[in-house]
């Protein structure tokens, strides 16, 4: 695959952050063949709707992360593990304007997804904690929020680990999704 780039336009700013082990940067085109093939992974996509996502669609997640940062000042961003130069996984600040009950529009939704073989390493909970000091302060929003599906007990226990509290459940695309907010400062 050969991938564009256009001389003379540069991204939005997207902040480095870092971490002992990772590197908080934002999305490049070449995070597109890591990322799809994570996402046809069964153990990636089994808490993201349970359905694999094609090239396409992931190159579309891609310039949607890149355009959050234009658009709204913050993301997410590509984690890039620092022993190995590889692209992991993704977190940040999302406003996807997702139609359910309660509504999160207007708050900052946070997320974090990492390739299953770096689970257990702490990776996730590096990469959660440098977003959210970036978030307490750069992001006016009272709270952040976040959707997990109730089966990913490892998502839970890392979403509570940084201040996130269940606040709801509801219906999401089919399936049950739980409800969480943290407010800024994790107090």
């Amino acid at each position: 695959m050969q991938l564009l780039t256009l001389g003379g336009l540069a991204p939005a700013a997207i902040p480095r952050l870092e971490t002992p082990d990772l590197l908080l940067r934002g999305p490049r085109p070449d995070d597109l063949l890591e990322a799809a093939a994570l996402h046809q992974d069964p153990a990636f996509y089994r808490y993201l709707g349970n359905q694999p996502n094609d090239e396409e669609t992931v190159w579309r997640r891609i310039l949607g992360q890149q355009g959050l940062w234009a658009m709204l000042g913050y993301g997410s961003w590509s984690v890039e593990e620092k022993a190995t130069g590889r692209f992991i996984g993704t977190t940040g600040f999302f406003d996807y304007q997702r139609d359910l009950t309660p509504s999160l529009k207007g708050t900052p939704e946070a997320g974090w997804v990492f390739a299953p073989r770096v689970h257990g390493r702490g990776f996730a909970s590096q990469a959660l904690q440098v977003a959210l000091a970036w978030a307490d302060e750069h992001l006016p929003a009272p709270r952040t929020a976040c959707i997990i599906d109730p089966d990913n007990a490892a998502s839970l226990r890392l979403a509570h680990k940084f201040g996130y509290r269940e606040y709801a459940r509801s219906p999401y695309h089919g399936s049950d999704i739980v409800l969480l907010e943290r407010p800024r400062g994790g107090q």
